[in-house]
């Protein structure tokens, strides 16, 4: 295995950080624990994510931060707090085309190594049980077939995790303490799907 020690930056939101959970436990950190249980050398993932953050917001900061010139990964999961606030499709579709474009620059200008995850269904969550849980999931689906497409546009991979976040509704162990946002069980899949995928760019590199 290489000797080059990898780094990672994990962009978004609640998700990125792993709200209610220890941040060891979130996906960013459980997937390079994963990466070096499998020989690889990488160093912490860098973080940038807040509880609430739009699109729009992610992007703004972004703007105004000192970050590394360049790293070996970066994934992006932002959007749930555009549809969580009734923000047009429209807009995310902007951000989320600027988001990429830096994401990638970030990683070098290397497409493969940028990785956009789907947005998660709260509709599912017992956070949700007074709302129109129906129209969340509706909100949901559209919101990342604008990822979809985004990802096809900038030849980034597209990781679908809204899936298995669906399995909430009958399995509560995946949710964290808050009934809103997902336990360290969930992470784990996710942290599974992005170590598989950054496994498969270094040994094809």
């Amino acid at each position: 295995m290489t000797k080059h020690h990898f780094s990672y930056l994990a962009l978004g939101d609640s998700y990125t950080i792993g709200e209610s959970v220890p941040l060891h436990e979130s996906f960013p950190y459980l997937a390079v624990q994963l990466l070096r249980k499998a020989g690889l050398h990488f160093s912490a993932p860098e973080i940038v994510a807040q509880t609430g953050w739009t699109s729009g917001e992610l992007a703004e900061h972004l703007l105004h931060t000192k970050l590394l010139e360049q790293y070996d990964f970066v994934s992006l999961l932002i959007g749930v707090n555009n549809q969580y606030r009734g923000l047009p499709a429209e807009d995310f579709e902007n951000d989320l085309g600027f988001l990429l474009k830096k994401a990638k620059h970030l990683a070098g200008g290397h497409d493969e190594r940028v990785m956009l995850l789907s947005i998660p269904d709260w509709g599912v969550t017992p956070f949700a049980s007074n709302r129109d849980r129906e129209l969340i999931s509706t909100e949901i689906d559209h919101f990342n077939n604008v990822c979809v497409k985004a990802a096809a546009q900038f030849h980034v991979h597209y990781i679908d995790i809204t899936a298995g976040s669906r399995k909430a509704k009958s399995d509560v162990s995946l949710l964290a303490s808050d009934q809103l946002h997902y336990s360290a069980k969930e992470h784990a899949v996710w942290a599974e799907k992005i170590a598989n995928t950054i496994r498969q760019v270094i040994l094809h590199r």
